[in-house]
């Protein structure tokens, strides 16, 4: 079955262009047309993956990013014309998976959808990780303790179950990034220590804050046992 890729995007040339390039690439494109209720219509279809554009009339496009990851996974990918660090951040903190900034080589897009649904669908084949002390559940983006449940966003889930994955051994910085984004060419160094905070902040509301040690100059340690 042909994946399906929602086009959110309110340039009908570039939109028309995207649909035409995805179908003739082995996917099943299909765009929003207006804009009146985009959250509901993009949980209606349900897509396999997103394009959005950040620049949207009526709703901003990080709006529309943080609302959908309040309800869903939905693999996405940012389109968007701003080339600035804080954007970037912005862009990432919002719960994006990736993005590309126009005007933009469509090669690389498809290389970038083609590396988000792999990944996406790897990540989707495990439900829950078992620890000594604690459960990851995946499907839930949630850390089980003791009775008590603590949420996690999209990328503190993927950064914790990278270093559960890669326990006992010193994972990079750039490795997570590469993990998370694809390539850490474009992500700010600050995005990934925000991201590390909040994990911790969250594993220490269930005492579990050890468990990720940092290794000054080198990266980070998962310390737990996986049953």
């Amino acid at each position: 079955m042909m994946q399906k890729i929602l086009i959110v995007e309110d340039d009908k040339k570039l939109r028309d262009e995207l649909e035409i390039f995805l179908n003739n690439n082995g996917y099943y494109a299909c765009s929003l047309k207006n804009f009146n209720n985009t959250i509901k219509d993009i949980l209606q279809i349900n897509p396999d993956l997103m394009l959005l554009d950040i620049n949207l009339p009526q709703i901003d496009g990080n709006c529309i990013c943080k609302e959908i990851r309040k309800k869903s996974t939905l693999p996405i990918i940012i389109i968007t014309s701003r080339d600035n660090e804080r954007d970037e951040l912005l862009i990432m903190n919002y719960g994006a998976d990736n993005y590309v900034t126009k005007p933009f080589n469509l090669q690389i897009l498809l290389a970038k959808i083609s590396a988000l649904l792999r990944r996406t669908n790897i990540e989707s084949g495990q439900d829950l990780i078992r620890t000594k002390k604690f459960v990851l559940n995946i499907s839930k983006s949630v850390i089980e303790k003791d009775n008590k449940k603590v949420e996690l966003t999209k990328n503190e889930l993927r950064i914790l179950r990278y270093l559960i994955e890669h326990k006992d051994r010193i994972v990079s910085r750039d490795e997570i990034m590469d993990y998370l984004w694809d390539s850490n060419s474009f992500v700010d160094d600050n995005t990934l220590t925000v991201n590390i905070t909040r994990l911790r902040n969250k594993l220490a509301e269930l005492n579990l804050k050890e468990l990720v040690e940092t290794k000054r100059g080198q990266g980070y340690i998962f310390r737990g046992e996986v049953e």
